[in-house]
């Protein structure tokens, strides 16, 4: 009697020789596969729409150059401190520490959390009970390596020098607006390496000191964003840098708008994405930001014109106005 030989060299992956239903569709069927981080992505983007329709928004805040410029999205090459972005008339540069490097990924959770408790605490002198508080004041995990990284995006931003201007034209009068400045002027950050990062005593408070300049920044224009949608795509920053940009861009559009998505002014030039070879790669990337924002914003008016060149935006808010 014979055997089916692909039968005998199947690796089974369960007792008595059974596969486990997950290999089978992992093999026939990998769009039916949901992790557990999907589920709980979706679950969480459900809770952004829920808060909206129900007008119980928790506001964060963010800071004005990081809106209308995003920050990197993936670590700069080995040896890069040097990052710059445009936006119109607006420049945003930034030199990173040659020892920390560039801030990048979901380091944008930091100046975030910066302005936020500036904006509240109503001084540039920020005051905090354990840097794991940032954790759990954005839905990240309090494990030890999550904690390691933002520990990392601490030190990177602290040591970074920001440059922020603006060029623009007033009739026949040129203004030009600039300003250089780090993010901290001090930090006192004390940790607990226990996985759970408890609150330690009062002794161990953690102090950071805005500068003059990113207080003022923030003071001046304190941009409100929705506090769960930050939670839900802090591990996406591309799509994070996008959500803000469209409430911050829909909620100041007078009429529809038609941005350029390439070129020198255009939104890929704006935003911290990785530079894509194909144009069509872009748009496909740009396309599926889109489907996740409007799964938490239903209303967002954004689209992508016809021709793929454009994206065209109109007047709209992404945070309700509570008890309206």
């Amino acid at each position: 009697m014979s055997i089916n030989s692909s039968l005998v060299n199947q690796k089974s992956t369960s007792q008595g020789g059974f596969e486990k239903a997950s290999a089978i569709l992992g093999r026939t069927h990998r769009e039916l596969i949901v992790s557990k981080q999907q589920l709980g992505k979706a679950s969480r983007m459900h809770v952004v729409k829920m808060n909206r329709e129900q007008r119980t928004q928790e506001l964060c805040f963010a800071s004005r150059p990081f809106v209308l410029c995003g920050l990197p999205v993936r670590a700069l090459p080995a040896g890069q401190l040097m990052y710059e972005k445009r936006n119109g008339q607006f420049v945003l540069q930034i030199t990173g520490h040659p020892k920390f490097g560039v801030p990048f990924g979901q380091d944008r959770i930091v100046p975030i959390f910066l302005a936020t408790l500036a904006v509240q605490q109503k001084s540039p002198v920020i005051r905090f009970g354990s840097a794991g508080e940032t954790l759990e004041v954005f839905g990240m995990h309090k494990g030890g390596t999550e904690y390691r990284r933002l520990v990392a995006a601490f030190e990177r931003i602290f040591g970074a020098t920001i440059f922020f201007g603006t060029d623009q034209l007033r009739g026949t009068v040129r203004m030009v607006q600039q300003s250089r400045f780090n993010f901290l002027r001090e930090a006192q950050l004390w940790y607990n390496k226990r996985p759970e990062q408890p609150v330690l005593s009062d002794q161990f408070e953690n102090v950071i000191v805005l500068s003059n300049e990113f207080y003022q920044e923030i003071t001046a224009h304190p941009i409100p964003t929705d506090l769960d949608a930050v939670r839900t795509l802090g591990s996406s920053p591309a799509v994070l840098d996008l959500f803000m940009w469209l409430a911050y861009r829909c909620f100041s559009a007078r009429s529809e708008e038609s941005v350029p998505i390439f070129g020198a002014l255009g939104l890929a030039a704006q935003l911290g994405n990785v530079q894509y070879a194909r144009p069509r790669k872009f748009r496909e990337r740009l396309k599926s930001w889109l489907e996740v924002i409007r799964a938490m914003w239903p209303e967002c008016p954004a689209r992508i014109d016809k021709a793929g060149n454009y994206l065209v935006i109109r007047p709209a808010t992404a945070l309700a106005e509570k008890g309206a």
